[in-house]
């Protein structure tokens, strides 16, 4: 594979220096299919072995690119484990799995579509939606990308074939060093329960918000009562400055808008990039139901222009960041096995306001003033998404 003389294909942005954190793990901020790339060139120099947690697992050109290179560890002796979503890879053609079995790699679906296939108590709509990469126990990446051509663009499609769709915009993390070894019990635990059933529980961690924690893990799993939403208001209550969020779906509770519009009201710069064009209608008109709101107390919306978004990132006075799979919607707070990382770093936190400064550039700011002025259909159709939020 071959990175060179596709840079045209994405919009300017250098790659900033990797951050060392006080343990000594490395961090890595990575965008697009840099991140992909990332996850493949790691998986490539494995020794030892390889976790794969995907909630989207294509079969297309980059889906297979992942399988060819999967099969070729496993068959060298490196212990290859993969686990996908049902109802996330449900079109992905069942060939590639079976190759991947076929050479040893080690596998499970989670949440089969078909209830005489699972063992423990069927949760049909209880997926996981985790995007999870382990290597050697030593190296994790992660963040909002599934294994797929519209994550990966140019990136991973070999250079015979012309990537002919537009990459969707993401956000990657790669961490490598001590940190990684809680991400390797988060993947125990879910690979345990997908295998034998059983319960798996509403939180395995918290993001720490006390001054000496500089990382915590949130890896939240479907429990009756979500757990994020008091985790999200805690994080916006403590927020002094500033509260920027890039999120890819956006229909959160009515605590959470609360919250925001109460951190605006405190004086805090609160920001969001939200989903210019969107993969589903419904949700990005639901979002929009909650512009009015959010612009009369002070907050700034922006909604990003060309690829789709689908990075779910927050930073917090510049200083903790958040980055994983989670999205401000039902479905990952009520429903979804969700995983992001937070991480204390005022360096860290210098290259996410740069990144979110990047898009703002490629984005289109909504005011008040405008927004007053939409078509009263559309304020209709918003006000319809919104009662039916909970189910999208």
């Amino acid at each position: 594979m071959d990175g060179a003389g596709i840079a045209g294909t994405f919009e300017d942005w250098i790659t900033p220096d990797s951050v060392l954190l006080r343990d000594g793990t490395i961090v890595q901020l990575l965008k697009d299919g840099q991140a992909l790339r990332a996850a493949y060139d790691a998986i490539l120099g494995a020794q030892r072995r390889i976790c794969v947690e995907m909630y989207i697992f294509s079969s297309d050109e980059a889906g297979r690119e992942f399988v060819d290179l999967l099969c070729r560890k496993a068959r060298a002796g490196v212990r290859v484990f993969v686990l996908y979503d049902a109802f996330g890879s449900h079109d992905s053609d069942p060939a590639i799995f079976a190759q991947m079995r076929a050479s040893g790699v080690r596998l499970c679906e989670f949440h089969p579509l078909s209830p005489w296939l699972y063992r423990g108590r069927w949760r049909v709509t209880q997926r996981d939606h985790r995007k999870l990469v382990l290597v050697d126990d030593h190296l994790a990446q992660l963040g909002g990308l599934n294994v797929g051509v519209e994550y990966a663009g140019p990136w991973i499609v070999r250079p015979r074939r012309r990537f002919r769709g537009k990459p969707w915009r993401d956000t990657g993390l790669t961490l490598e060093g001590p940190h990684v070894a809680h991400l390797v019990t988060a993947f125990a635990r879910i690979w345990r329960y997908a295998n034998r059933g059983g319960e798996l529980g509403a939180v395995e961690y918290v993001v720490p918000l006390a001054a000496e924690g500089d990382f915590g893990v949130l890896a939240s799993a479907p429990t009756e009562h979500s757990r994020i939403t008091p985790i999200a208001r805690q994080l916006f209550d403590v927020a002094q400055r500033s509260l920027w969020i890039t999120m890819a779906y956006f229909a959160p509770t009515d605590a959470i808008i609360v919250a925001l519009c109460a951190a605006a009201r405190r004086g805090l710069s609160v920001r969001l990039i939200l989903p210019g064009v969107g993969d589903v209608a419904l949700l990005r008109i639901a979002a929009r139901s909650f512009y009015t709101r959010l612009l009369e107390a002070g907050v700034e919306i922006y909604e990003r222009r060309g690829p789709m978004l689908h990075a779910k990132t927050i930073c917090l006075d510049g200083e903790v960041s958040i980055i994983g799979s989670t999205n401000f919607d039902y479905r990952s707070f009520e429903s979804n096995c969700e995983l992001s990382v937070a991480l204390r770093s005022a360096t860290l936190g210098a290259q996410m306001h740069a990144m979110f400064e990047h898009d703002v550039r490629h984005s289109k700011r909504i005011t008040l003033a405008t927004w007053r002025r939409r078509p009263w259909l559309d304020a209709l159709l918003q006000w319809l998404a919104n009662s039916l939020r909970r189910w999208l």
